[in-house]
Parts: C-alpha cells; sequence; structure tokens
C-alpha cells in the first residue's frame, strides 16, 4: 500500500502543475492530429526558422532530458572524480588504502575483527564495502572501492533520473535533481567517493525517493544505511515524524536494527555491536567543524595553549586550548537538544493537518544539519550528506528549494578547497585559511536557518486546517510513487 499522505503532493501541492501538464499533453495531441496549415498558424513565431536546429529553450530542454546526455554527463563527473581520487595532491584517498584496507586485511590474516572482537568506530555493516573492495586484493583496493561507490551512484542516478526511459517520461523536476546531483558531486570532489560516507548517500537517495510510496522499503533501506554510518536515522527520524504510515515505518526500522544485532551476536560481537557509539563520545574537537573555529582563529592569531595536534587513537586533527574539553563534552547534549526541538516543529506542523511533501523536506534536511552543525567533528564527507534531502527538496518543492540547493554547491566547493588540496595550510592555521573554514561554516548555519523556517512555515493551508469551511469533494488519488514524486 502507498503512504496515504503521499497523495497530499499530487493534490495539493502538484495540482497546478498537473493540470498544466494535461493542458499541454491535449494541446500536443490536437496539434498531432491537425493538419500541416493548422499547425503552421497556430505555432507562434519566435524569430527561429522551424529549421533553423536546436536553438530554442525548449530544445535545449529536451536535450538536457536526453538519456544520452545524461548519462554521458554522469560517465564524464565520475571519471574526473576518480582520476583526482587517484592523483589529486593530499592523498584524497588516504582512510580507503591506510585505514580501511588495514583493518581488513587484519582480519584476512586472522587477527581480530573490528566491530566482533574490539570497538569499532563505525556501525557493523561498514565492514561489508570495506571487504568487497578487497575481492582482487589489496594492490587494487582503491580501484575496487571507486568502482563500487562508483556502480552504488549510478544506481541512485537511474532510479532519480528515470534509467532510460523515453524524454517526455522523465519529470522536469527529477531531471533538474539528478543534474544538480552532478554538479554537487563534481563540486564536492574526490572526497565525494573516498569515504565510507559514499555509500550509504546513494542508498539514502533511492530509498528517500521510495518513502512516500513505499516507506517500509524506504525506511527499511535507511536504517541499513545508517547501519553502515549513522546520520542516515536522522532521514528515518524525518520519516516516522512526518509519514501516515510511521507504524510501518518504525516495524521495517526496528526489524533491521533487530536482524543486525542478532547477526551480530550470533557472530560474537554482542559487547562491541553498539562500540561505535562510546567510541565517538569520548573525541576531542575536530578542527573543521563548527564549534572548533573558535579555537582555529586563537591557533591563527597565536593565543597561548591554542593549536592543532594529531590524535591517533581516533586518527584525526583536533584542537587544543582553553576551554576544548568543556565544549566537547557538551556538544552531545546540544546536539540532542536542537534534534527534540526539530522533531517538535515537526510533530506540531503534522498535527496541524500539514502535507507530507510540505513538512519531510525540510524536516530531514533539518535534521541532517543538526547532525553536522552540533557535532564536535567536522569531516569534509559530512557535506555528502546534504545530497539526499535536497534532491528529495527539489522534487517536492521545486523552485522553493533552489535557494537550498544553491547553498549546497557553494558548501561542496568551499569544502573542495579546504580538503584535500589546502589542507596542510588549514593544518597550519593560516588566517586565509581559518576564514574559509569560517564561511564554510557559517554556510553551514544559515542553510540550517533555512531549513527550520521552512519547516516552522509549512503550515497546512486553511481550509485543510478548518474541514468545516473545506470543499467535500474528495482529493484526488496519486497512489503511484512516480506520480507522488514528481
Amino acid at each position: 500500500m502507498s503512504d496515504p499522505s503521499a497523495s497530499l503532493l499530487g493534490a495539493a501541492d502538484s495540482e497546478r502543475d498537473s493540470r498544466a501538464d494535461s493542458r499541454a499533453q491535449l494541446g500536443e495531441q490536437a496539434m498531432a492530429q491537425a493538419g500541416p496549415e493548422t499547425r503552421q498558424q497556430a505555432e507562434p513565431f519566435d524569430g527561429h526558422h522551424p529549421h533553423d536546429g536546436a536553438g530554442t529553450p525548449a530544445d535545449r530542454g529536451e536535450l538536457l532530458r536526453h538519456p544520452l546526455t545524461l548519462w554521458v554527463a554522469f560517465a564524464i563527473v565520475h571519471t574526473a572524480l576518480n582520476l583526482l581520487c587517484l592523483h589529486a595532491q593530499g592523498w584524497p584517498l588516504g582512510d580507503v588504502e591506510a585505514v580501511y584496507k588495514l583493518w581488513v586485511a587484519q582480519s584476512a590474516n586472522g587477527g581480530s575483527q573490528v566491530g566482533i572482537d574490539e570497538p569499532w568506530v563505525y556501525p557493523i555493516l561498514a565492514y561489508i564495502p570495506m571487504a568487497l573492495a578487497n575481492l582482487l586484493g589489496p594492490t587494487l583496493y582503491a580501484q575496487v572501492w571507486l568502482g563500487l561507490v562508483t556502480l552504488l551512484n549510478a544506481a541512485a542516478f537511474a532510479v532519480l533520473s528515470g534509467g532510460l526511459r523515453r524524454r517526455r517520461a522523465r519529470p522536469r523536476w527529477r531531471v533538474v535533481a539528478a543534474w544538480w546531483w552532478l554538479a554537487f558531486l563534481m563540486l564536492l570532489g574526490p572526497i565525494a567517493l573516498a569515504r565510507i560516507d559514499a555509500i550509504t548517500v546513494p542508498v539514502a537517495i533511492i530509498a528517500m525517493l521510495l518513502v512516500a510510496g513505499r516507506p517500509a522499503v524506504g525506511a527499511a533501506l535507511l536504517t541499513i544505511a545508517a547501519w553502515i554510518k549513522v546520520w542516515p536515522a536522522a532521514l528515518v527520524a524525518a520519516m516516522i515524524v512526518a509519514s501516515r504510515a510511521r507504524l510501518r515505518v518504525l516495524q521495517s526500522a526496528a526489524g533491521v536494527c533487530i536482524t543486525v544485532i542478532a547477526v551480530s551476536m550470533v557472530l560474537g560481537g554482542a559487547s562491541y555491536v553498539l562500540s561505535f557509539v562510546t567510541e565517538q563520545t569520548g573525541r576531542g574537537l575536530q578542527i573543521e567543524s563548527p564549534v572548533s573555529t573558535i579555537w582555529m582563529w586563537q591557533a591563527a592569531m597565536g593565543v597561548p595553549g591554542a593549536g592543532v595536534y594529531y590524535d591517533r587513537d581516533i586518527l584525526t586533527f583536533q584542537v587544543a586550548g582553553s576551554g576544548t574539553e568543556l565544549a566537547s563534552a557538551l556538544m552531545t547534549p546540544l546536539m540532542a537538544i536542537a534534534a527534540a526541538v526539530v522533531v517538535l516543529l515537526g510533530a506540531l506542523r503534522m498535527r496541524e493537518g500539514a502535507h507530507f511533501a510540505r513538512v519531510f523536506p525540510p524536516l530531514a534536511l533539518a535534521l541532517v544539519l543538526v547532525l553536522i552543525v552540533f557535532n564536535k567533528v567536522g569531516s569534509p564527507q559530512f557535506m555528502t550528506w546534504l545530497a539526499a534531502p535536497i534532491v528529495l527538496g527539489l522534487i517536492y518543492r521545486r523552485r522553493q528549494w533552489l535557494l537550498p540547493a544553491g547553498l549546497g554547491l557553494a558548501l561542496a566547493a568551499l569544502t573542495q578547497l579546504i580538503y584535500p588540496y589546502l589542507y596542510g595550510e588549514l593544518l597550519a592555521a593560516s588566517p586565509a585559511m581559518v576564514l574559509l573554514l569560517t564561511l564554510r561554516n557559517l554556510l553551514q548555519i544559515v542553510l540550517l536557518g533555512w531549513s527550520v523556517y521552512a519547516l516552522v512555515t509549512s503550515r497546512a493551508p486553511r481550509s485543510s486546517r478548518h474541514p468545516a469551511t473545506a470543499p467535500s469533494t474528495p482529493a484526488p488519488s496519486t497512489t503511484a510513487p512516480s506520480t507522488t514524486l514528481e
């Protein structure tokens, strides 16, 4: 069954566009049946001869929606990203080649298994893609990893853009979202493929495209992704709040969790199945996190005691200085409070009768940004998390999401400048690089503010909040997932 709330998208949010599309299709059919004289009289003169070529905006739009154009662009972007991962300065594949491969080799050589025999910083399912990358041996580990991520991205791109369907069967805003994602990946650079997060992003995009029509399947995919890297749990929480099928969402998510935990226990990892939670709580402030900006400026200005150091237990660069321990202790409770406030706002909007399509995208984006802005870790790959909610927002809310889409592209470009190319300057607390980092972190806060504002203003129309005055005609059904999302 489809999520009953999904019909609200077609009934209230897309009704005007649907009518316009229907009128356009009827017009096209009438013109096709008309004779050449009628068509010539009906077609307005646009300054171009009919045989001048593909120079009109409509022609360019058709070109951009063509399957060949989309997949050539996908191939170009991923070829460039793969080459950057393998050859760009700053060792973008550092975690893949020096950390992931080491963990897999340790187990393959008879040593301890992370997450089973010892605590691990990641949820247990993260080991699966890391192990798959070793199928052709350690020499080709990085290449197989990149191939795996590229294949997952291709699957998500096919679902998003419509696969090989005819051009006219490709909804315009799905195509817009597909082009936006390609631009986002290119601007983000090699980090878009070179971390474990890259495995979860395409899974999350596919799941987000399913949540309205198949909420249980979408919730299951997101929960699986959360057992690889925690952040998709924010999307599951948004589903629970915004979906009318929240019981099915809860059952699906719980089923996946029970299965993962049970398998982990059978393998002997009962003591460490949740170790990824405790491993994160005791760490310090990573240099790129928003809260660390204070001490990065102190280091840049030469304040005694402030600086950057490498934590060999966590394998990351962190800030030192007066007050860092207190800030580190406060960030997790502050994140929990901020997430609770966002969830409460979403619940209030849904209780007022707001549409699923109005609430779910900004709620999902706000929760993801809470995990970024209030995090004491600020890894560059966190920017990849923005793709799934922004893609869905472009499809559901269209032009209203052009601003967050633009901010997402700006965040991606700034992140690539910071890592990997100029990361050494940041480690040296260069004032110019600290300024660049500050701008990037401020844009994250701006985007969080926009998402909260969009959530607060996502109230139901007056007629929905006052059923007595609403028309008695039932809303048209849009139960098909493709209609709901288009």
